[in-house]
């Protein structure tokens, strides 16, 4: 079902979220706010000394809008380094780009950046994070070219860390979801998901965020705007984690309040009351959800964050600077 929020998720970013429309039938929009900071200003100059002055720009501002997972918190396993710039960065820049992006970990992680656009760029390991990695972004960009005009104009630093192995794993077939914590199995619900008209998305998607309430409608992605229509609704439901920007989210549905033996979504996947609060308690941003069995196929690796949709071979394509070894700090 769709969305328009009605409570703060988790904050992907300092200031920012991902926002798209949604398949299960909602509109969904964020606020953003720049990761910049503004540089401080020179200090005063004595009266025996010239005023100083500031190096003259190389050309217009290359800003990052947003540097994904937030500095100083704790995140999933399948959870990749996200940054956006506020313009295109053209391909020849992009290897440039990527080395004055290091990285560095408190063990080493092969990983590699992938461009999904001109403006958004990843980074994930080849497998996922170990969990316990205190991983640290130092992102000089000080007069670095963006290919297109624009240059860098100062630095950025980012800090977050990998947390425990928690991953779902949902059977649409099977109509359920087997929850594991470091490789145990936890919790094993009964679900439901898509239906054969509005299928879930396959493949493993990481948690952008989460919220207590949602409002989904049918109306806002085309779904069914006539009130007589069995395809259409307009509710706000509980115990929300999203899965894609387009709108994939496993809740509590008051139409399918008893799941685990049907098709009750428009692509979402349901539980129950009970159940769906429990997973809303004991999952986090960057969490690797993966469902199989749906006819859709795979959410597209910038689909939220479903990076992990990509193999290897193809990740590395996209990338500028190809694959690296992480720095140990």
């Amino acid at each position: 079902m769709g969305r328009v929020r009605t409570s703060m998720g988790i904050a992907l970013v300092a200031g920012a979220v991902l926002a798209g429309t949604s398949a299960c039938g909602g509109s969904s929009a964020a606020s953003s706010s720049a990761a910049d900071a503004k540089e401080k200003p020179a200090p005063a100059a004595s009266t025996a000394s010239p005023k100083p002055t500031k190096p003259k720009p190389l050309g217009p501002p290359m800003l990052l809008d947003t540097i994904t997972p937030a500095t100083g918190t704790t995140v999933g396993v399948a959870m990749p380094i996200s940054v956006v710039f506020s313009n295109p960065v053209a391909p020849s820049a992009r290897a440039g780009i990527e080395k004055a992006m290091r990285i560095s970990t408190s063990v080493p992680v092969t990983g590699a950046w992938h461009w999904f656009s001109d403006t958004r760029v990843d980074f994930r390991p080849e497998t996922y994070w170990k969990p316990g990695t205190r991983v640290t972004v130092d992102a000089d960009m000080t007069n670095v070219p963006n290919g297109n005009g624009r240059y860098g104009v100062h630095s950025y630093h980012h800090t977050f860390t990998i947390g425990s192995d928690d991953e779902a794993q949902v059977s649409v077939k099977d109509h359920t979801m087997k929850v594991t914590h470091n490789g145990t199995v936890v919790k094993t619900f009964p679900i439901d998901a898509g239906s054969p008209t509005w299928p879930s998305w396959d493949g493993t998607m990481a948690v952008i965020d989460k919220s207590k309430e949602v409002r989904m409608t049918s109306c806002s992605v085309g779904i069914s705007c006539n009130k007589s229509s069995p395809d259409y609704y307009d509710l706000t439901l509980p115990w929300d984690v999203h899965l894609t920007t387009s709108g994939t989210y496993v809740h509590y549905s008051t139409g399918d309040p008893y799941p685990g033996h049907s098709y009750g979504s428009h692509g979402c996947v349901h539980l129950s009351m009970a159940n769906a609060k429990w997973f809303y308690d004991f999952v986090r941003q960057g969490d690797p959800i993966t469902i199989t069995g749906s006819p859709r196929g795979k959410a597209a690796g910038d689909n939220g964050y479903a990076d992990y949709n990509l193999d290897w071979s193809t990740w590395l394509k996209s990338s500028g600077e190809g694959q690296i070894t992480t720095q140990t700090a």
